[in-house]
């Protein structure tokens, strides 16, 4: 017998922010991503990301774009910047020599016990990492 999977017990990610922007731009690595955007995953979105691609769709896809993507990011698991998850993001980028906005994606991964998918080389050879 099968059974369904349900989001509460299928894989917890986070797409990084260009994981998204591929995927939504449907950029030259967008198949790469979209498995894991528009697949059978727990989606985890870090306020962060919810930030830089909002901006990045504003800027260069228009009002409608990036309300596309808040409305989409937002019927996920999103994660606030607290105090805690500040100091673990200060502490993994000075060990793992990350700019702040990967160090901050980086820790609400391990903070939500989720994979990171990235296509970003800042996260090469890091635990918990897929880089499709």
């Amino acid at each position: 017998m099968t059974t369904a999977t349900t989001l509460s017990d299928s894989k917890r990610i986070v797409v990084d922010s260009s994981g998204w922007l591929e995927y939504l731009t449907d950029d030259a690595n967008a198949d790469r991503f979209a498995p894991y955007v528009a697949g059978n995953f727990h989606v985890i979105v870090p306020t962060i990301v919810v930030y830089e691609v909002y901006k990045k769709l504003l800027m260069e896809s228009g009002q409608s774009a990036a309300d596309g993507f808040a409305s989409d990011a937002m019927r996920r698991t999103v994660v606030p910047l607290d105090d805690l998850l500040a100091i673990s993001a200060a502490q993994i980028s000075l060990d793992h020599r990350l700019p702040m906005a990967d160090a901050i994606i980086y820790a609400s991964a391990i903070a939500q016990n989720a994979e990171l998918v990235t296509g970003d080389p800042h996260f090469g050879g890091l635990p918990g990492v897929i880089i499709p």
